[in-house]
């Protein structure tokens, strides 16, 4: 940390004012500093009425309708804590929908994170031609909306479907497996599915953050004693990247407990004995079915807490990266 930086985050700062040497407060520091810096406010004042009112209001919205019975017609009417008892001790399928998502959370979030990386790493080494190519290829299926369908076709649940075709003419299977019927199945296809389909944005940005690191950097490690590319990645390139891991680790973990839409088009909705039912179904059963507005935003805010306690545990591990 820089010692400018240093001394704004002091309680006390002994910036003198005008013509004086009397030490200010921070508040007083950071107020004239906002007049003095009036226009830049000005400028991202669009942004923050559209997050305030887009984002903020109505995290802080279903916060308060978690504490109430609302069913859209007619007026919230305050339970406290009965929307909460009610989701932790009798709803059984939403300790399935939870187990569920904290599967999928922690298969896919990880595995397409540390994935994006890698496959971004191999690719900064290739020629800018080669490069380019070989991004569309690992790029493509995310940007194409219903490319997942294709695994459909492959586990379709006749003699037509591939995985079937190509396990009955081996000799493995003597008839044909409804793969995404089966309990057995569906979780495991619906993880390689979300894998496959993981490398999009933070992905790209994995690419453009690698580019971004200057080529002195790892000069100036050689001479002081880095010796692989491993010791490379851990001291050098990650460091340099710290802001752009964190957002792919954003964008990952919002698509890991996002998990419905993937088993809905594959599976159905509900699937097979509830084996895929995530809390983003259970949520959406409440809201969309039922029009339980109240119960709906207990769940929502069950997932807001695992997503933001997700990004904190991710922000502190990044913090450690280089040392």
């Amino acid at each position: 940390m820089s010692d400018n930086t240093a001394a704004i985050q002091d309680t006390q700062t002994t910036e003198p004012e005008s013509g004086s040497n009397k030490t200010i407060s921070r508040w007083q520091y950071t107020k004239r500093e906002m007049k003095r810096k009036w226009p830049g406010y000005v400028m991202v004042a669009p942004f923050l009425l559209m997050f305030a009112a887009f984002t903020i209001l109505p995290v802080v919205l279903s916060f308060l309708l978690s504490f109430t019975h609302f069913n859209m017609l007619e007026w919230p009417e305050f339970c406290l804590m009965d929307n909460y008892i009610r989701l932790f001790l009798e709803d059984d399928l939403f300790l399935t929908a939870f187990q569920n998502t904290l599967i999928f959370a922690l298969t896919t979030g990880p595995l397409s994170y540390i994935l994006s990386f890698l496959l971004a790493w191999f690719i900064n080494e290739l020629s800018p031609k080669i490069r380019s190519v070989v991004t569309l290829i690992f790029y493509g299926p995310s940007i194409s909306s219903s490319a997942y369908l294709v695994w459909k076709l492959i586990f379709q649940g006749d003699i037509y479907g591939l995985a079937n075709g190509w396990l009955m003419k081996l000799g493995i299977a003597s008839q044909p497996t409804v793969f995404l019927q089966h309990v057995d199945y569906i979780m495991p296809i619906c993880i390689i599915v979300s894998i496959w389909t993981s490398l999009g944005t933070a992905f790209l940005s994995f690419i453009a953050g690698l580019q971004g690191v200057r080529k002195e950097l790892y000069e100036a490690g050689a001479v002081d004693g880095i010796k692989n590319r491993w010791q490379e990645l851990w001291y050098i390139t990650l460091p340099q990247m710290k802001n752009i891991l964190m957002f792919g680790a954003v964008l990952s973990i919002t698509a890991a407990f996002g998990f419905g839409g993937i088993v809905d088009a594959l599976c159905g909705n509900p699937s097979t004995d509830y084996v895929a039912w995530t809390l983003q179904h259970h949520m959406a059963d409440y809201m969309n079915t039922r029009f339980e507005v109240g119960y709906a935003s207990c769940i929502s805010i069950v997932l807001f807490v695992l997503m933001f306690g997700s990004n904190i545990l991710i922000k502190n591990a990044l913090s450690k990266v280089g040392k």
